[in-house]
């Protein structure tokens, strides 16, 4: 029986843990005071574990090294991930867009399940102990140093720090650095799933309003870079929201982009101008200002009056088609320059990482250090809002805890 020593206690260090401890004694090594730090904010609080749509269907939603991850995932998929979790006595819902929670949900209810099994299985859990230090001799790690000089020795160690988003978690890149010295290459770290900022002046006044059945397209010139429909929210400094999360993750790697709202998107323009017709006959005699109660979000009808350049007391029947024409395509293309994404430590995840050409994808294992795996968001890897983050770091950390040890 091997010692596997696993640094790191989110959610791909508990899997890795729980999978390798059926061959091998394991020691599960966390910073900070509890176990699934992060995952207890993930989904707002509900833990969003995965998605229910076809496995197959999951790498259009990876933008991140999508191939990299096609043995872990079909080898772990979403069903099995929910078999586990069930199992372990959690029950488990399906939402809009396949999203899967806890009944309860409470992310707490996931975590305490994982955190049963780890005591079941007899893993030896040491909390407060910061790795500080990886010790190797040639291409094989001998142990692992604490900030309390702890030295933990292994035959196997697997790296599950996560990325450099909510650092408040514990997720401060530890990982980069010890893969780094360990002469692994690092794709630079990025922030993923963030929020948009806009250069813009006015969207501060649309702070706080929250749109539904919307599209959200990313634009470069006229090439459509991103597109998607569904909920988003203004901020005093842009954009957020679940179709803003993704599409950040295009605007991580091009510069001079628009984000573009259609407002109406089940309406072309032929039949956007025929619903305000009807509206401006509806308020035949009112001013402009008036007669956009029935169409708009009372908070959006200023911008939206300031940028169409008709007078807000201009009465209706005075609007000439030409300007109701404007009035359509404004409703339609709603267009925010791009200023840049909010800080790393704001996102969600990390896009960027471990170079995933230096990982063996069907083990995790690394291709340089004969004794060490990886799994999760340290990895070169990621992919959009739904749940496909969290199967990817279980999947992966499935992956490593299988197959470490098996030299």
């Amino acid at each position: 029986m091997a010692k596997v020593v696993v640094i790191g206690g989110g959610a791909a260090g508990m899997m890795a843990a729980i999978t390798a401890s059926a061959e091998n004694e394991v020691v599960l090594v966390e910073k900070n005071s509890k176990l699934g730090k992060k995952l207890f904010i993930t989904g707002k609080g509900r833990c969003n574990i995965t998605n229910s749509i076809d496995i197959s269907e999951f790498f259009d939603n990876i933008p991140g090294n999508p191939y990299f991850l096609y043995s872990s995932l079909y080898s772990f998929t979403n069903v099995d991930l929910i078999n586990f979790v069930e199992n372990l006595g959690v029950k488990l819902k399906v939402e809009r867009g396949g999203r899967v929670f806890p009944e309860s949900d409470k992310s707490s209810d996931i975590i305490n399940a994982f955190i049963r099994e780890i005591e079941k299985r007899k893993i030896k859990v040491l909390l407060n102990s910061k790795v500080i230090k990886i010790n190797r001799e040639n291409n094989v790690i001998k142990n692992v140093v604490t900030s309390e000089n702890k030295i933990i020795g292994g035959d196997f160690f697997i790296l599950c720090t996560g990325g450099k988003s909510y650092p408040q978690t514990g997720s401060t890149g530890d990982g980069y650095d010890f893969a780094k010295n360990l002469g692994h290459k690092i794709i630079e770290p990025k922030p993923s799933l963030v929020p948009i900022e806009v250069k813009e002046n006015w969207i501060s006044e649309l702070q706080g309003l929250s749109l539904k059945n919307v599209k959200l397209y990313i634009k470069k010139g006229k090439k459509v870079l991103y597109d998607n429909f569904g909920e988003m929210i203004f901020t005093h400094y842009g954009i957020s929201g679940p179709i803003v999360l993704s599409a950040s993750r295009v605007v991580n790697y091009n510069k001079n982009l628009e984000a573009v709202i259609d407002l109406k998107p089940a309406l072309n323009e032929k039949e956007l101008d025929s619903r305000i017709q009807r509206d401006f006959n509806k308020y035949i005699n009112k001013d402009f200002k008036n007669s956009l109660d029935d169409l708009l979000p009372k908070k959006l009808i200023p911008i939206i009056i300031k940028l169409s350049n008709i007078e807000e007391t201009k009465k209706v029947n005075l609007i000439t088609k030409e300007e109701r024409k404007n009035l359509v395509h404004l409703i339609n293309n709603l267009t925010l320059s791009i200023k840049g994404l909010r800080p790393i430590e704001e996102a969600i995840i990390t896009a960027g990482g471990i170079d995933t050409k230096e990982i063996d994808p069907s083990t995790m294992q690394s291709k340089k250090i004969h004794n060490l795996y990886f799994c999760g968001e340290v990895i070169d890897v990621d992919a959009y809002t739904g749940g496909f983050n969290l199967q990817i770091a279980m999947s992966t950390a499935h992956e490593a805890g299988k197959n470490v040890g098996a030299l």
